[in-house]
């Protein structure tokens, strides 16, 4: 620049200095008057915000008086706008916010510059605006993006820590007070599904938790995540259906089976869920063609062959205990129907009655316990459900 242009750059600076608090007052005054979300903001929210826009006004005058020449990722620029504010002010002023924030900013100093500079140094000074507030615009996004990434990790492991306290069944009210600063809203019935983690979950876990949250939300479900070992656990709530709420989000985890446990009261209790689970999962080999995801229940076979004590007593108690309290023909009528090779006539014949009778008991028994006795997999839940029942007296 020559020494006149010089001059009148350094003419231009000294004006806009002088009119740094006139440009900053003008431009909070706008927002006022523009930004209904600005009007929302309580006095000591507005007062930051109006920080903020001097540290702008003044960080341009000193910008342009060092000849503009800051890069865009240079992070003194990101110092200088926006040190003046306290991080919270991220999470009351979104990105979107912040933008309409830096244009009307903007707009207002190029709308009084006319009226307080020279009308030689007005381009030099209107394309230093521009490009200061394309350079602003950078700062921006990457303090918000700063931000977010932080409150990511953080996040993370506020939810790591409530999903280990839950499966080591030591959910107290700091457990309950973590969730919450994640978005769960305690409602409804609660299940936790089990699989392994996918590939991504050992490099950024974040992402795959944000993509269960989201899954989750789209069925109106709430969902805390982690990964344990080689295990992506999750821990659905609002829960109605625990197989088809599961089945939501199943596609997020590794290979292999998925398995939901049994519905719990609330979070407190979710751990009875986490281990039943658990324990399906380490069984779940047993049956490759398994259904993804498949319910604990389902699984009741595996289970108890895998020497699964919760297993063993769900089937006395859930399957023998209200075929042997409803009527006594029926245990007797299902011991020869497996005798029999699963014959009605047969069956019939060994009984002395007749094979609508039979068929009317199976009928029972299927009502009863939701396992029908002509299905392979119902039959072995069964027939192990009559020896664990014998066996207990």
């Amino acid at each position: 620049m020559s020494p006149t242009g010089s001059a009148q750059r350094a003419e231009a600076t000294r004006q806009l200095r002088a009119a740094t608090g006139s440009l900053s007052t003008a431009a909070t005054a706008r927002m006022d008057a523009d930004l209904p979300w600005f009007r929302e903001l309580s006095a000591e929210e507005r007062s930051y915000v109006g920080m903020i826009v001097q540290a702008g006004v003044k960080g341009f005058v000193d910008w342009f008086a060092e000849g503009g020449g800051v890069d865009p990722q240079d992070h003194t620029l990101v110092g200088q706008v926006f040190g003046a504010a306290p991080r919270a002010m991220t999470g009351k002023v979104d990105l979107h916010q912040t933008v309409d924030l830096i244009k009307l900013t903007i707009d207002e100093v190029e709308a009084n510059i006319d009226r307080l500079l020279d009308p030689e140094v007005l381009p030099d000074v209107h394309a230093a605006v521009l490009r200061y507030g394309r350079e602003v615009a950078f700062a921006t996004a990457e303090v918000y993006a700063r931000a977010a990434e932080v409150r990511g990790r953080w996040d993370a492991r506020l939810e790591a820590l409530a999903v280990d306290a839950v499966l080591r069944a030591e959910t107290d009210e700091a457990v309950l007070s973590r969730a919450s600063a994640v978005g769960w809203s305690a409602r409804g019935q609660v299940a936790v599904v089990v699989g392994s983690a996918p590939p991504a979950a050992s490099g950024a876990p974040t992402g795959v938790f944000e993509d269960v949250r989201r899954a989750a939300k789209e069925r109106g479900l709430d969902a805390l995540s982690a990964v344990q070992g080689h295990l992506l656990v999750v821990i659905l709530g609002g829960v109605d259906e625990p197989e088809k709420d599961a089945g939501t989000i199943a596609h997020l985890f590794g290979d292999g089976a998925v398995v939901v446990g049994p519905t719990a009261s609330d979070l407190a209790q979710a751990h009875v869920s986490a281990r039943v689970a658990l324990d399906a999962l380490r069984a779940a080999v047993g049956w490759p063609d398994a259904p993804r995801p498949v319910s604990a229940h389902d699984l009741l076979p595996e289970r108890i062959l895998a020497g699964d004590d919760v297993a063993r007593r769900e089937a006395i108690e859930q399957v023998y205990g209200p075929l042997a309290g409803a009527r006594g023909e029926l245990v007797d009528t299902l011991v020869a129907y497996f005798a029999h090779g699963s014959g009605i006539e047969a069956t019939a014949r060994a009984l002395f009655v007749h094979a609508n009778t039979v068929r009317y008991r199976l009928g029972q028994i299927a009502e009863l316990t939701g396992l029908t006795p002509s299905l392979p997999r119902d039959a072995l839940t069964l027939q192990l459900a009559l020896v664990l029942g014998r066996q207990a007296g």
